[in-house]
């Protein structure tokens, strides 16, 4: 097989040109310009969730009322800018019982931290519609950086632009001080928290 050797400079060039090209026809397809938009979250199409175990069961919870701004150019992801507020009173749980303990003070304490945060300003291109973001997610009292992968799909609804955002990512709850007292066990509770994000947005 041939050996070819491209200078540094090349290189970045081919990036840049598959980058365009594999982005191209996402762009074409509902005509979107090749610059930021600016898009937000539609609460009423949108689900984000938590999973974690107690003992042997998983519970599920969702976060509700969720308020999203999505800056991104899909042809320069690079200048991305999330902003996101979840209202922690507004978690949807398992049961009554299972809520009251979720927003006690040992864990959410929704009385003193009533919102938490995740706000990136940098994005990059994995592969066709899979992106990386970097940013910070605030819980209670504790911010830190975080990586946010997620898939990135522009699609046409009811004639107009719209975007589609999935995304996985594992957390430790006790980095961000959800575990105090009894609930800092992970034996009964383990640390990891898996979120779930399932998003549309429309264009602003």
């Amino acid at each position: 097989m041939p050996c070819h050797n491209f200078k540094s400079g090349e290189v970045t060039t081919m990036k840049n040109l598959f980058k365009k090209a594999a982005l191209a026809p996402l762009l074409m397809l509902v005509g979107l310009p090749a610059q930021a938009a600016s898009w937000e979250l539609d609460p009423s199409e949108s689900v984000v969730s938590f999973t974690y175990s107690y003992g042997s069961d998983p519970y599920t919870g969702e976060f509700k009322n969720v308020q999203a701004t999505f800056n991104i150019d899909p042809m320069s992801p690079g200048s991305c800018e999330f902003t996101v507020s979840i209202p922690i009173a507004d978690i949807s749980a398992d049961s009554p019982e299972v809520l009251d303990y979720l927003l006690d003070y040992e864990l959410f304490d929704v009385d003193q931290w009533p919102i938490a945060t995740f706000k990136a300003a940098k994005c990059s291109l994995k592969s066709l519609n899979s992106f990386e973001s970097e940013g910070t997610l605030t819980i209670r009292d504790q911010t830190h950086p975080i990586s946010f992968p997620f898939e990135f799909e522009v699609e046409v609804f009811d004639g107009q632009p719209r975007f589609h955002l999935t995304s996985e990512v594992t957390i430790q709850r006790l980095m961000f001080g959800v575990g105090q007292g009894y609930w800092a066990n992970t034996g009964e509770v383990p640390n990891d928290v898996v979120i779930k994000v399932d998003a549309y947005a429309v264009q602003k």
